[in-house]
C-alpha cells in the first residue's frame, strides 16, 4: 500500500513538473499569440472590435465575443469564451454594458486589459438638460454601468477617438515591438474620427427641429455633441416597453418640437416605434446604435454606418 502510493505520488510530482513545463512553454507564444506571431485580441463587441482591429492592423488576430445582429447586452458567454479570455494577449472591452462580459474579464486575470469605459468620461443621460429632457423613459436596464452612467460613448466620435488612444496604450503594452506601427495606426484613426466629427458639426448646423425620438436611447453622448435632444420611446434597455404615461408624453413633445421621424434600428423589434409612428402621424428610419454589423447595417464599417446616421439626421431635423 505504502509502495503503491510512494508511486502514485512521485508519479504525481513528475506530472505536475511536466504540466508547469507545458505551461511555462507556451504562456508567451501560446494562448497569447498565433501560430504566424500575432497578438491575439479578445473584444467584447463590434465597436470595441473595430478598434482592435484599426489600431492593430496585420499584427493582430481579433475575435469578437458578440456574433454580428446579436443584441450585445443579452450576451450569455460559453466556457470557451470565457477561457479565451485569460488566454488572450489583449483584450479591449467596456465595462456597464455586457454584465456575462464585466464577470469573465474580472475573474481572467489578464494584464493586458482596455476597458473603455475608464478611457472617456461617462455621464447620465436621462436628466433634463438646457430645458430639454434628454430622458431615457421610465425603464431602466441592467445595460447601463454603475450609478446609471450611460455606456454608448462609441456613437460620440471625439470620445470614440479617446478610447482609440488608450486602446493603442494598451497593444503597446501587451507587444512593445510593434509599438510604432500601433502608433502610426492610432494617429491616422484618429485624423478619421476628427474628420466624421467635423462632417456632423457641419452637416447639421442648419436645421429647424433639434429633438428626435428614438426607441433606444443610445445616442445621448452624440445628441451632446451636436445640440441636439434625444427623446427615447424606453430607455437604455433597447428591449424595454414604454408606460402609458411615456406615450402621452411623447405625443405632446412631438407636437411641441415638430418632430418628424420617430427611429427605430437594425437590431431590436421595430414594432414600438412604428405602432407609436401611426399613432402620430410621423414617418419612421434607421438610426444604428452600431453595437453590431450584419447585412442590413446601413455600411460595411463604422464610419459607413455612421454617415447614413447622419444622413438620416439631417433629413429628420430638416437640415438645409
Amino acid at each position: 500500500m505504502n509502495i503503491r502510493r510512494h508511486i502514485s505520488t512521485a508519479a504525481l510530482a513528475g506530472v505536475s513538473v511536466l504540466g508547469l513545463l507545458a505551461v511555462t512553454a507556451c504562456s508567451p507564444a501560446g494562448g497569447a499569440r498565433t501560430a504566424d506571431g500575432r497578438l491575439r485580441v479578445t473584444a467584447s463587441f463590434y465597436p470595441m472590435e473595430f478598434l482592435a482591429r484599426q489600431i492593430g492592423g496585420k499584427h493582430v488576430e481579433v475575435t469578437d465575443l458578440t456574433k454580428p445582429g446579436v443584441e450585445p447586452h443579452d450576451l450569455e458567454l460559453t466556457p470557451r469564451q470565457t477561457g479565451q479570455l485569460g488566454d488572450s494577449g489583449a483584450i479591449v472591452y467596456l465595462k456597464g454594458l455586457q454584465p456575462a462580459v464585466d464577470d469573465a474579464v474580472a475573474q481572467s486575470g489578464n494584464q493586458h486589459v482596455a476597458d473603455a469605459a475608464a478611457l472617456t468620461s461617462l455621464e447620465k443621460h436621462g436628466t433634463e438638460v438646457d430645458g430639454h429632457h434628454h430622458t431615457t423613459g421610465d425603464n431602466h436596464s441592467h445595460s447601463e454601468a454603475e450609478g446609471g452612467d450611460d455606456p454608448h460613448i462609441w456613437l460620440d466620435p471625439v470620445k470614440y477617438a479617446e478610447v482609440a488612444k488608450g486602446v493603442n496604450k494598451t497593444l503597446a503594452k501587451a507587444d512593445p515591438d510593434h509599438r510604432a506601427d500601433y502608433q502610426k495606426n492610432t494617429d491616422a484613426l484618429v485624423k478619421k474620427l476628427d474628420g466624421l466629427d467635423k462632417e456632423f458639426r457641419n452637416g447639421l448646423k442648419k436645421r429647424s427641429s433639434d429633438t428626435f425620438l428614438t426607441t433606444h436611447a443610445a445616442f445621448g453622448y452624440l445628441a451632446e455633441r451636436y445640440g441636439l435632444a434625444e427623446e427615447a420611446i424606453s430607455g437604455l434597455d433597447p428591449e424595454s416597453e414604454p408606460s402609458a404615461h411615456r406615450i402621452r408624453d411623447l405625443h405632446t413633445l412631438a407636437a411641441a418640437h415638430h418632430v418628424s421621424t420617430v427611429f427605430f434600428e437594425t437590431i431590436a423589434n421595430p414594432a414600438t416605434a412604428k405602432a407609436l409612428a401611426g399613432d402620430l402621424h410621423l414617418k419612421t428610419d434607421v438610426l444604428d446604435p452600431l453595437e453590431g454589423i450584419n447585412g442590413k447595417s446601413r455600411g460595411r464599417d463604422y464610419f459607413g454606418v455612421q454617415r447614413a446616421n447622419l444622413a438620416a439626421l439631417q433629413k429628420a431635423l430638416g437640415s438645409k
